[in-house]
C-alpha cells in the first residue's frame, strides 16, 4: 500500500506521515523500482498506534520512547495504547473528582486556600503518573529473571523463603473457578500463573514488556497488560482478588498508599488483597534488622535494605483498616511479609 492510500485509510495526510517517517517513528520499505514508500500491515498498526498517542496528547519525543523498538507486535502495539489510555481516563476521573470536591468548597467563606491545595494535589497526582519509571531495568533482566532467583545462599538473600511465601499466598486467596484475579508487577508470573489450576481468570499486569513476553510465552492463558501500580489497565470494580508479589519495595514509600487506592478501584466488593513483599512491622522493627546487620558488619545486606523501598507493614494494615478491611499478617522472616485483606 503506498502512502496516499495510507492516509485516506487512517484518516490522515501524506504530509504527516512523511513527518512521523523523519522522525524515527516510522520505517517503510521503498520500492526498489519507483523508490516509492511501501506500508506493509506492519506499518500500518504503528501508525494507528502513533496516531492514537497523538490524539490523547502524547508528545512526539514520548512516543519515540515507547515504541523504541521498531520491530514490535501487534499485541504490544495495542498494550501500549491501552495502557496510554487508562493513564489518560485516570487523569480525567482526577480533574472531575478534584472539580467537584472545588464545587463543594465554594461554599465556605474563605476557600481560595482549600482549592488551591486541591489544585496542588491533582498536579502532582499528574506528575507522579508521569515520571513513573523503571530504575532497575527489568527489561534486560526478563530473559534470565527465572534462573537468577536464588532460594538459598549469600548473606543476604531477598528470595528467602520465596517458594514458601507464593504458596501461602495461593493458598489464603479464596477464589473459586471462574473468578478474576489481578496479579500486579507479574514478571514472568511465578505467583500468578498458580491461580490457573482452580480456573481463575487471570490478568498479569507489568511496566516491563519484555517481562511481559517471557510470562505470556511460559503461561500463554494469562492475560498480559502493560501499566504500573498507580495505572492499572482496568475499569472499577472488575476483579475479585488483587496479588502483588516482590513489587511494592520497588516504588517510594510516598507512593504505596497510591497503589493500594488503585488496588481498591479495580477490586469488587467483597474482593481480598495479598501482598507479599519485603517489608518491615514497623520502624522499631526496620531499626532492629538494620542494627543487627551493623552488628554483623553485613554491609551487602544495609545496602540492598536502603537500595529499594522496603514497605512499613503498619502503615498499609492502618490504610486498609481504616476502609473496612479485614487484615490479617504472616510473617515468613525479618524481612518477607504478607498482608491479606478482605474487603
Amino acid at each position: 500500500m503506498h502512502i496516499k492510500e495510507v492516509a485516506k485509510q487512517m484518516n490522515t495526510t501524506a504530509r504527516s506521515i512523511r513527518f512521523y517517517e523523519e522522525k524515527g517513528l516510522l520505517f517503510p520499505k521503498k520500492d526498489g523500482e519507483n523508490d516509492y514508500r511501501v506500508f506493509h500491515e506492519a506499518d500500518l498498526m504503528r501508525l494507528s498506534t502513533i496516531l492514537a498517542l497523538r490524539e490523547v496528547g502524547v508528545s512526539v519525543r514520548d512516543i519515540q520512547e515507547l515504541l523504541a523498538n521498531p520491530n514490535m507486535s501487534m499485541k504490544q502495539y495495542l498494550n501500549i495504547q491501552r495502557s496510554v489510555l487508562f493513564e489518560k481516563w485516570l487523569e480525567m476521573k482526577d480533574m472531575i473528582e478534584t472539580i467537584d470536591r472545588m464545587l463543594e468548597h465554594t461554599e465556605n467563606e474563605d476557600f481560595t486556600s482549600e482549592i488551591y491545595e486541591l489544585a496542588q494535589h491533582l498536579k502532582a497526582m499528574k506528575h507522579i503518573r508521569k515520571n513513573w519509571e523503571d530504575q532497575w531495568n527489568f527489561d534486560k533482566q526478563a530473559a534470565n529473571y527465572d534462573q537468577h532467583i536464588k532460594m538459598h545462599g549469600d548473606r543476604f538473600n531477598v528470595h528467602q523463603d520465596y517458594e514458601q511465601a507464593l504458596a501461602k499466598a495461593v493458598h489464603t486467596m479464596q477464589l473459586n473457578s471462574g473468578d478474576s484475579c489481578l496479579d500486579i508487577g507479574i514478571g514472568t508470573g511465578n505467583l500468578g500463573s498458580q491461580f490457573l489450576a482452580q480456573g481463575v481468570n487471570v490478568i498479569g499486569v507489568d511496566q516491563s514488556e519484555e517481562m511481559l513476553k517471557q510470562c505470556n510465552h511460559k503461561h500463554p492463558a494469562i492475560d498480559t497488560r502493560k501499566g504500573h501500580f498507580l495505572a492499572l489497565p482496568l475499569l472499577d470494580n472488575q476483579v475479585d482478588g488483587v496479588v502483588t508479589s516482590y513489587a511494592l519495595h520497588h516504588i517510594p514509600d510516598g507512593q504505596k498508599l497510591l497503589a493500594l487506592v488503585e488496588m481498591d478501584r479495580v477490586l469488587k466488593d467483597n474482593g481480598q488483597i495479598c501482598i507479599v513483599d519485603l517489608m518491615f512491622e514497623n520502624d522499631q522493627h526496620r531499626q532492629q534488622v538494620i542494627d543487627s546487620f551493623h552488628q554483623e558488619e553485613n554491609r551487602l545486606a544495609i545496602k540492598a535494605i536502603e537500595d529499594e523501598f522496603y514497605a512499613d507493614q503498619s502503615k498499609l494494615m492502618d490504610w486498609l483498616m481504616e476502609r473496612g478491611y479485614d487484615v490479617k499478617t504472616y510473617r515468613f522472616n525479618d524481612i518477607l511479609n504478607m498482608i491479606y485483606a478482605l474487603k
